[in-house]
């Protein structure tokens, strides 16, 4: 259950906790050990809380179903048994580390813009990029929909036909990263996130997914902000 649906049913007297009707918004709760009933029904216990990453081929789309039948996320976590949804998404086009989870409030926080997550990309590039333009990219560009604001940038590689540099960002929005370079005039020619927060897609393999280790988990929920 999304945090805004548990704060539908809090304003409309529909949850129970330790068999009084919760009436103030934010209210805390141990899931598991309180008695939490919604409609006067019992929530059962939590299952077991799944974290990992995924190395997102291109071609893929992170949707349960796709209308155009091209092939899903989910395709590839075979053996995975618990229900689990992706933490925000990657385009179709776009390759690399993605996440999933079955515990909501953490990709809540994850996602959400107040918390400023920080999530890193390797840009490939038509071209020798100036340095005006990656100048124009630090201090942000404007867009469609308005100011990208400051990223982090660092030139990997620069070469007649093209340049590879590593944008690290807060923001989320629709393609933001292809519109940025879109708009200094450096078409992408490929996009890989290599970050998010602090798990790295490190050596996975394009296609292949793991489990979090304990210590990723802990250092992930420290995050400022995040945990």
């Amino acid at each position: 259950m999304s945090r805004r649906k548990a704060d539908e049913l809090i304003r409309e007297g529909r949850i129970e906790l330790n068999g009084k009707i919760v009436s103030e918004q934010g209210t805390r709760a141990v899931w598991g050990r309180d008695s939490i009933k919604v409609d006067g029904k019992e929530v059962p216990e939590p299952s077991e809380r799944i974290y990992l990453a995924l190395n997102k081929p291109i071609g893929y789309v992170c949707t349960a179903r796709d209308p155009e039948s091209r092939p899903i996320v989910y395709d590839l976590l075979k053996g995975v048994k618990q229900r689990i949804y992706s933490i925000g998404r990657l385009d179709f086009d776009t390759i690399g580390l993605l996440l999933f989870t079955n515990d909501g409030d953490l990709a809540h926080r994850l996602t959400h813009p107040e918390y400023r997550v920080p999530k890193t990309y390797k840009v490939t590039v038509k071209g020798s990029i100036s340095d005006q333009a990656i100048a124009s990219l630090r201090k942000g560009v404007l867009l469609d929909d308005g100011f990208s604001g400051a990223v982090k940038v660092t030139l990997i590689n620069r070469s007649g036909s093209r340049s590879i540099i590593r944008i690290s960002l807060t923001r989320g929005r629709n393609r933001i990263v292809r519109r940025m370079m879109e708009a200094v005039e450096y078409p992408v020619i490929q996009l890989i996130r290599t970050g998010f927060a602090s798990v790295e897609l490190g050596t996975l393999k394009v296609g292949t997914y793991r489990f979090f280790e304990p210590e990723e988990v802990v250092r992930l929920k420290k995050m400022p902000g995040v945990g």
